[in-house]
């Protein structure tokens, strides 16, 4: 047997076992999955911050900061320690915590948080970042 083909036995074997193990899992076992997108380049930058500017504008956020929450028992903030950085949180269900921490100038990112019980935290350090978070919990 060749390297290439027991690895390849090796990684369907785990990859399976993850799979069995994910479904024994009890139907009321919490947890969360989370999707990040962070500019790679300034088109990508101008992509998200529009973006997020248009979510602003319809959730009419004036301020440089901005948390929308529709649940119970939310927490969220927002810190920001620059100029132009603009950082949005929505929070949708219950029990979410969530953070967006901006230091430096002309960052945005909106962090969203769906489902029930997430726990997400975000940190921009620097100048001109841009980004997206997408938390689901169950």
């Amino acid at each position: 047997m060749t390297t290439t083909t027991l690895t390849k036995i090796l990684t369907s074997t785990l990859a399976s076992a993850t799979i069995l193990a994910a479904l024994a899992m009890p139907a009321n076992a919490g947890g969360q999955i989370q999707f990040q997108i962070n500019a790679q380049n300034e088109k990508d930058e101008k992509a998200i911050k529009t973006g997020l500017a248009f979510y602003s504008i319809y959730k009419g956020i004036k301020s440089q900061g901005g948390i929308t929450q529709n649940g119970n028992g939310n927490i969220a903030g927002v810190l920001q320690n620059g100029l132009g950085n603009q950082g949005i949180i929505h929070q949708q269900g219950d029990g979410h915590n969530g953070s967006i921490q901006q230091t430096g100038n002309n960052n945005s990112h909106g962090l969203f948080q769906f489902g029930k019980n997430t726990n997400s935290h975000v940190s921009q350090n620097g100048n001109n970042g841009a980004g997206a978070t997408f938390t689901f919990g169950w």
